[in-house]
């Protein structure tokens, strides 16, 4: 039963087959919480987002035409949604920047050293959180998710070559940002 594709699924779902969605939203359910979740650094909201992308895919499902793959459809979603929710919470801050430092024992740095990685993860989400919407959506879904440059201009729905500006630019700025607070103290 797990090994349908997507597709079969799909059309098992239009013919009225309410579990093969069941079985849709177990295949992306992880992957859809992790993209929300790089948007919404609350696990409750990035779960509250989650949820809500599929009660829209349940609703938007009958009409689905197979323009796309179904995680590239539920990407679109996510990123919709989780930024309609950043919106309206005015979150500033949406990034886990934890990654960017990868320490195998953390508590075998002296704290001194802790404190410089936590002031310089402070500084990387602001400098993150001041970037417009869109350098936002292409440097998580290119940095943090690491999707190609195609399957993100699939799910932003623009050209390749803009996204690859769009990324270019929000590094510039994230390093400008940080080099300006360094050159400040």
């Amino acid at each position: 039963m797990a090994d349908r594709s997507d597709l079969e699924l799909i059309r098992q779902f239009q013919n009225g087959d309410e579990s093969a969605f069941n079985l849709l939203v177990l295949r992306y359910q992880e992957k859809v919480y992790w993209v929300a979740r790089r948007f919404l650094t609350d696990h409750d909201a990035a779960d509250d987002v989650t949820q809500e992308v599929f009660c829209k895919a349940y609703e938007s499902l009958k009409g689905f035409r197979g323009d796309s793959t179904v995680y590239t459809w539920l990407y679109r979603i996510t990123v919709n949604i989780a930024l309609n929710a950043l919106r309206k919470q005015k979150v500033r801050d949406f990034f886990r920047i934890d990654e960017l430092f990868d320490v195998e024992d953390p508590d075998a740095l002296p704290p001194d050293t802790m404190m410089e990685r936590q002031e310089e993860r402070t500084l990387i989400e602001e400098a993150i959180a001041s970037l417009p919407t869109k350098q936002k959506s292409v440097f998580v879904l290119r940095y943090y998710e690491e999707m190609p440059y195609e399957e993100i201009a699939k799910v932003l729905k623009t050209s390749v070559g803009g996204l690859k500006a769009n990324y270019f630019h929000a590094m510039k700025k994230i390093q400008e940002y940080v080099r300006r607070a360094h050159a400040s103290r």
